[in-house]
């Protein structure tokens, strides 16, 4: 077997064992649902916009309480005392003591179902809003941890990547110093070597901002969900 021959199987060798890495490593069996489950109660429970669309919840079912009792409003007592041993010739009256008037006004009163309504109707736009939001950040919990899993994948390629590169410049670097490869040929697997290294420090930084992402949502570091 001549010199580039050989050379030609140790890179060759490198790279379909490169190629067969990336074609096994695959992030979809690590998904764990469980454990998606938690992450997506833990954001619910942790991020700021859930707890606004609850208060939201809350604040139109107190005004709908308001607006139940508030007919009330509607009507209005008064009383007029007349002593018993006076006598008033310029506004006379037939009753003696205490008396008790009641007023009713009309546009108040009818109007009160009405504002009833609306407050039901905005307890049901505030639960509706919140139902929403509830099923958009479930489906955003799960896209993050999907491409938290993606990065870290890759990363895993990369760094096989990388010891496959290392084992090539070892074995060019080998039949190098016996004069069997070039250094041309020797040169160019270390090119290589510093193209992987560098594609794995850009996978490290996905991977970093993956799990900054995930965390935002969750309002609690990863480690944290158990």
């Amino acid at each position: 077997m001549n010199n580039k021959l050989k050379i030609f199987c140790v890179l060759m060798l490198a790279v379909l064992s490169t190629s067969a890495l990336h074609a096994q490593e695959s992030f979809i069996t690590e998904v764990s649902y469980p454990y998606l489950d938690k992450l997506i109660a833990t954001a619910k429970k942790n991020y700021p916009e859930v707890k606004v669309r609850q208060a939201q919840v809350n604040a139109a079912k107190a005004a709908l309480t308001q607006s139940k009792v508030m007919w009330l409003d509607a009507f209005t007592a008064s009383y007029i005392y007349s002593p018993r041993n006076s006598l008033n010739l310029a506004n006379p009256t037939f009753f003696n003591g205490y008396q008790i008037g009641i007023s009713v006004n009309l546009g108040a009163l009818l109007s009160k179902p009405f504002a009833t309504r609306t407050a039901k109707e905005t307890v049901n736009i505030a639960q509706y809003q919140q139902q929403q939001y509830n099923l958009s950040i479930e489906a955003q919990v799960k896209r993050l941890y999907f491409a938290y899993l993606e990065a870290q994948a890759d990363l895993r390629n990369r760094a096989r990547a990388v010891v496959d590169g290392e084992i090539a410049v070892k074995q060019l670097k080998y039949t190098f110093q016996k004069g069997e490869s070039t250094f041309h040929d020797y040169n160019e697997a270390l090119t290589s070597l510093y193209n992987q290294n560098s594609f794995k420090v850009q996978s490290e930084l996905a991977t970093l901002t993956a799990k900054a992402n995930l965390e935002e949502i969750l309002g609690v570091k990863l480690e944290e969900v158990k």
